[in-house]
């Protein structure tokens, strides 16, 4: 910044210059002093340069309603909601998100560093504020079928790029504590570099959660209980308060905020369905669920602005203050959070709900044709059993996190046998990258497809094409259905396709606007409710997609096989 362009900065704010824009009649509410002071903001060259009685060449009324810092979401993957960052600004921004801290490591899963580059070209499009991590675990574990990797030197040459932030999400738990070269690498470029690391360490505690905090890490998003959030709180750890579609873990972690550590947590979304932000908001929902609940509200309004911008160093942003970006947020109350109007570097971006800024959702054909999978029989589909005792995959309502049970089941020809009389069905992973032939099947409960199969290619965090279904024939169309459209997720139902959602990003994301996603999203999801009788407490495609995820406790399914998270090894599917 030159002398002259301070100066006129300075004068502004002294109030001897007009403001850019001045929104009058606020009652602005300030986290860190917890006050709420009436005045106008004023904004000169997209920064907020005073608060108090000025003049601008635009004035804006803000009608008395509360004034707020532009809420960030601290850890999530666009990808989750099956649209674009184009198209996600479009839909979070208006309910007052104006900064997230992204980490795409799901597309970075299946196409490398084409896919974060779509990212963040597409994100520049937009006026959300999308600060992107390197993926640090591409793929999720070594054993995993992705359809990129990147190592420590990918790693090191994005950590030196300005676009990038930080490191994300370390989910390689072992390869800290177990000293793995490669990952000690990884965590030494981002150190090196200054930058933050985001943690994932579900499960972890004492000598084995220091040993992972000392290895760089700040934050942790997969706290599930309140003990798992102190415990992290006690070394000097963020906790980012997650609030997703299969993992709605707020509610229950409450208990352990305090108005003493809250400075310590923020919100995140991690995994959300766009249907899911339609209807019941982004981060306004975090902050939402946190004030009824009785935190204070100064004390949430901090997580979801100034304690994210502190935790990942974001300069000047999370406040309202001079000297900070003008990313303001109007409410007509401090309950419901339903965002009135929306500023981002002072201009107005969004307004009673509604965006004011074009959307384009430009795909790259780097992209796109990405389900290439090998030929798939009946018989390949088999699951060997020696008795009728199986292990079986038993989900849990609103949880990523599974157990091993054991189970009697009908066995026939030495193979699991389908039986209406035993709630068990079968469950497919089947490599889509490479063609490589691997498929894994198991078993499952809870679940609850009836005379049919749901198939999605969108199955972290390698992403490659899984199904659960209660006969051999309709899995086997739902693969077929998925590998013809180029990815996405569909119903089959008596050896008939019902409907199929296509996302041709990376199998992974549509065209299409967010609104149109999720208005198909929904459809599928109510059909497999009402026609396939899925668990109405599990949603049938979040809960289907994680069920690959390998770091995750405690049994899942990969290409390779069953594998137990907890002796972090493979099994097979004997009792």
């Amino acid at each position: 910044m030159n002398t002259r362009k301070l100066s006129h900065i300075i004068k502004v704010a002294s109030g001897e210059l007009p403001a850019d824009i001045v929104i009058r009649n606020c009652r602005i509410v300030d986290p860190i002093s917890q006050t709420i002071s009436e005045g106008s903001i004023a904004v000169y060259g997209g920064f907020i340069v005073g608060i108090g009685d000025y003049h601008g060449e635009k004035e804006i009324d803000g009608e008395g309603r509360y004034a707020v810092s532009g809420f960030i979401d601290a850890h999530v993957h666009i990808e989750s909601a099956m649209c674009t960052p184009e198209a996600y600004g479009e839909m979070v921004i208006p309910l007052g998100t104006t900064t997230v801290v992204a980490d795409p490591h799901e597309i970075a899963n299946v196409k490398g560093i084409d896919g974060l580059q779509f990212m963040i070209n597409s994100a520049r499009r937009s006026p959300l504020k999308a600060h992107f991590m390197a993926p640090s675990c591409v793929p999720a574990v070594d054993f995993e079928n992705s359809g990129a990797v990147l190592d420590s030197e990918s790693i090191e040459s994005l950590l030196g790029e300005k676009s990038i932030l930080g490191l994300g999400e370390m989910m390689n738990g072992p390869g800290v504590y177990g000293t793995q070269e490669q990952v000690l690498e990884k965590l030494s470029a981002a150190i090196n570099a200054g930058k933050p690391i985001d943690g994932h360490a579900p499960g972890l505690s004492g000598k084995l959660l220091n040993a992972y905090r000392v290895g760089g890490i700040t934050t942790d998003h997969e706290c599930t209980t309140p003990e798992e959030v102190r415990a992290r709180l006690k070394r000097g750890m963020y906790v980012l308060l997650r609030q997703g579609s299969a993992a709605q873990d707020l509610e229950k972690l409450l208990p352990a905020v305090t108005k003493a550590n809250s400075r310590r947590c923020a919100f995140c979304s991690d995994d959300k369905h766009a249907g899911d932000i339609l209807r019941h908001g982004h981060i306004n929902h975090n902050v939402k669920i946190a004030v009824k609940a009785g935190v204070d509200v100064f004390s949430a309004i901090a997580m979801a602005t100034i304690n994210a911008a502190e935790c990942y160093r974001l300069k000047n942003t999370g406040l309202i203050a001079p000297g900070y970006l003008a990313d303001i947020v109007l409410f007509d109350d401090l309950e419901n959070f339903d965002a009135q109007m929306v500023f981002i570097n002072g201009q107005l971006v969004a307004q009673g709900g509604k965006a004011l800024f074009p959307v384009s959702n430009r795909v790259d054909k780097a992209v796109t044709h990405s389900v290439n999978i090998a030929p798939v029989t009946e018989k390949i589909l088999q699951v060997p059993l020696k008795t009728s005792q199986a292990k079986v995959i038993s989900l849990h309502s609103h949880s990523l996190v599974t157990d091993c049970v054991t189970r009697t089941v009908a066995v026939k020809n030495g193979a699991f046998a389908f039986d209406s009389a035993v709630p068990v069905q079968k469950l497919v992973v089947v490599e889509r990258h490479r063609a490589t032939g691997k498929i894994g099947c198991a078993l499952i409960e809870n679940y609850g497809v009836t005379e049919g199969a749901v198939a999605t290619t969108v199955a972290h965090d390698s992403h490659n094409l899984v199904v659960a279904g209660d006969n051999d024939r309709d899995i086997l169309l739902a693969l077929q259905e998925l590998e013809h459209q180029g990815g996405g997720l569909t119903l089959v139902h008596r050896g008939k396709v019902v409907d199929t959602v296509a996302l041709p990003i990376a199998g992974i994301m549509s065209d299409t606007s967010a609104f149109e996603v999720s208005k198909g999203v929904d459809h599928l999801t109510e059909l497999a409710h009402n026609l396939l009788g899925i668990n109405r407490n599990i949603d049938p495609f979040m809960s289907l997609s994680f069920l690959c995820l390998p770091v995750i406790p405690h049994i899942k399914l990969t290409p390779e096989g069953l594998f137990n998270v907890d002796s972090f090894s493979f099994t097979d599917c004997n009792g």
